[in-house]
């Protein structure tokens, strides 16, 4: 039974680019919280056996997704989840929110359950296609 408070350093950085943060796992499913700088875009990549859910926890960024001829932008904001489904290829960006005082950059989180439980780096494939020039 682990409890696990989120680290402030990232575990590991995703094939596509993004801090990953360990939470609980087994061997059925994991959990995980990724963040992503100001101004940065993932590489696009798709799983070669998982599928993902994910939860965003603050900031501001959009996620492409593309599975087959079907493809769409959402816009990721707090309260916001989505499926990534197995074999789809994906990626996301953050970008800035305005306030009074003019644009604001903040980190990207979310929360991320893995099904089934992330098998390593080599689960991510490249992919050539992609939305936006990645700089994670």
């Amino acid at each position: 039974m682990d409890t696990i408070e989120r680290p402030v350093a990232p575990d590991y950085r995703a094939p596509d680019g993004s801090e990953i943060r360990l939470l609980p796992s087994t061997p059925r499913g994991g959990l995980s919280c990724c963040s992503l700088a100001p101004g940065r875009a993932t590489r696009p990549v798709k799983h070669r056996s998982v599928e993902e859910i994910w939860y965003c926890v603050s900031g501001r960024g959009q996620l492409w997704r593309k599975y087959g001829q079907t493809e769409s932008v959402i816009d990721l904001k707090p309260g916001i989840s989505c499926l990534i489904p197995f074999q789809t290829e994906f990626q996301f960006r953050t970008i800035g929110g305005a306030d009074d005082a003019g644009v604001v950059e903040e980190q990207l989180e979310l929360v991320i359950a893995t099904f089934p439980g992330w098998p390593g780096p080599e689960e991510a494939i490249p992919v050539d296609t992609g939305k936006w020039p990645h700089s994670a």
